[in-house]
């Protein structure tokens, strides 16, 4: 890793930053002229910038300067790029654009030079060394946001690890070439940081070369307990333990894929530890707004559905503009006559361009009889609020990838509030993305018990499905295969940065099992094709395997 593409990274402990989001760390290379002055760390502003990556592309606002030298904001927004990376090549998300980059996505035929994945790979780095820069500088100030910090790390690298495979490792900020790390080591590290374990992990290019030392306390002990907040209390968006049992339960779902060894029971034991917290699933709706909609909205910081939220990504349409976020997703995903309601203000800026494929669709139709409706007549027609789609004047099949109308349009996220408040600015929304809810622990925990169970959920299990669909005002069902489990995932989950690593897990990506499972422009057939199981990691970025000669590509690349 080339860590001098950050802009704003650099050794020096002095960080005169205001408090607030939208801050950022400028210019720190600076010399006192007065020799005698003490340099003190704005720890406030370090700590808020290790969160704000995952909204700003930078300091200046969503028509300003990236973070990262040479490409914009929108090309390495986090939330963008988890979307296009997790979404675009599968059964879920087809884009209609012709940016460089996105035919890539569309069919499964990313290299090393993909623009869009090496924004994201830098804007998960810049994360990690804003990280590594408080810890260094700040460390010991408060316990607490430490902790915090060094999860919100974990974070950024569970990122790279299910994306990339073996990619560069650093705990601490350095002008020499990270070295290299195994993908199971770096899942030991992860689970180690979290919950204190003590583990030797060396470098992956050279043995000789020890990694991380881990014996200290895990951060999970030292954070926040789990709380319930709004955006209107202190402390909103802030990481508590629930945020690392869910990220720990995560990545337990997926260590077979991971390290080569399976993991149910902690996943399912970790899911339940979020699921008997205080973050219960949004079941209330307002008006004529399901609590599924609610949770997507312009208001769900304020009208009560951040219950639901663990993690959730502030966005204000005033300080924390960016096009790389809430934004992204709405106005991609719209076009003006989406709109039944002018009033509902849904989207003030719509781009037209990603929407669902027709596989997706057979998931609350299974007959592949989608109607050509409404957003809320959908809904009723599947009998299950989450059916948040458009089909009026829309091709159910795509056959013509680059036409928003072959498709049916997506609507989960608006930017109207359920209350008819106003936005703040008529084009940017106000809704906060919930990149972490309690409904994924209930999925994970279901998943785990039917694979525990021989491929069928107990009791237990069916009872956390249901519990789920009674809120989308669906039927129950008496049990759940693990093909239905992923087909639940969908429905729950579709467009939030999930499908591509749920396909990975359950064989349907890439590999021998890649062709039992198709949908149109697979591969890049219109019928679908599979493909090889190489293509269910990413290139590591040319840009960086060209600077650092301790990175090996991954296969097939």
């Amino acid at each position: 890793m080339n860590i001098k593409i950050f802009k704003n990274i650099a050794p020096a402990a002095v960080l005169m930053l205001s408090a607030g989001l939208s801050s950022c760390t400028g210019d720190l290379d600076v010399t006192p002229i007065d020799p005698s002055t003490v340099m003190v760390a704005d720890e406030p502003a370090l700590y808020t910038k290790c969160y704000a990556n995952m909204v700003l592309a930078g300091q200046t606002g969503k028509d300003g300067d990236c973070d990262i030298d040479g490409l914009d904001g929108g090309t390495t927004g986090f939330v963008r790029q988890l979307f296009n990376a997790n979404e675009l090549g599968t059964d879920e998300s087809i884009c209609a654009w012709g940016d460089p980059g996105i035919p890539e996505f569309n069919y499964n035929q990313t290299t090393a030079s993909h623009p869009m994945l090496t924004g994201f790979y830098y804007r998960l780095y810049a994360g990690i060394n804003y990280c590594n820069h408080y810890l260094e500088v700040c460390n010991g100030i408060d316990a607490t946001r430490t902790a915090e910090v060094r999860f919100l790390r974990c974070l950024y690298y569970y990122y790279l690890m299910d994306c990339f495979g073996n990619v560069p490792f650093t705990t601490a900020l350095s002008a020499s070439n990270a070295h290299q790390i195994a993908r199971a080591d770096l899942f030991n590290w992860i689970e180690a940081e979290l919950l204190g374990k003590a583990i030797t992990i060396n470098a992956m290019d050279d043995p000789s070369v020890v990694l991380a030392e881990t014996s200290t306390e895990g951060a999970l002990a030292q954070m926040q307990s789990p709380v319930v907040r709004t955006s209107k209390d202190q402390g909103y968006g802030r990481a508590d333990q629930d945020a690392a049992n869910l990220l720990l339960a995560r990545m337990y779902i997926n260590a077979e894929v991971y390290t080569g060894t399976a993991r149910w029971n902690d996943a399912k034991e970790y899911a339940e530890k979020v699921i008997n917290g205080p973050h219960k699933l949004w079941t209330t709706g307002k008006g004529k707004w399901s609590a599924y909609q609610m949770l997507f909205m312009g208001d769900n910081g304020e009208s009560g559905a951040s219950q639901e939220a663990i993690l959730p990504l502030i966005n204000d349409g005033k300080t924390t503009t960016a096009y790389g976020c809430t934004y992204f997703l709405i106005s991609s995903q719209w076009k003006a006559d989406m709109e039944v309601d002018a009033t509902d203000a849904s989207c003030g800026d719509p781009w037209s361009g990603n929407r669902i494929r027709g596989a997706f669709l057979t998931k609350f139709f299974p007959n592949g009889d989608a109607p050509q409706v409404t957003i809320s007549e959908m809904a009723a027609a599947a009998g299950d609020d989450r059916a948040l789609f458009h089909g009026k004047d829309r091709e159910l099949i795509i056959t013509k990838p680059t036409e928003f109308t072959s498709g049916y349009s997506v609507g989960k996220f608006r930017s109207s509030k359920s209350d008819g408040g106003a936005q703040n600015d008529p084009k940017v929304p106000d809704t906060d993305f919930f990149l972490m809810r309690s409904a994924e622990a209930y999925l994970i925990a279901a998943e785990a018990d039917a694979r525990l169970n021989g491929g069928t959920t107990t009791a237990t299990g069916t009872g956390y499905l249901n519990q789920l669909r009674a809120r989308a005002n669906t039927s129950s069902m008496n049990q759940f295969s693990l093909n239905q489990v992923l087909d639940e995932r969908a429905r729950e989950l579709y467009c939030e940065g999930f499908r591509r690593s749920d396909l990975v897990r359950f064989g349907y990506y890439g590999g021998a099992k890649s062709s039992e499972y198709l949908w149109e422009w697979k591969g890049g057939a219109e019928r679908g094709v599979g493909f090889s199981e190489t293509k269910n990691i990413f290139a590591l970025p040319f840009d960086d395997i060209n600077v650092n000669k301790n990175l090996k590509q991954n296969p097939g690349y």
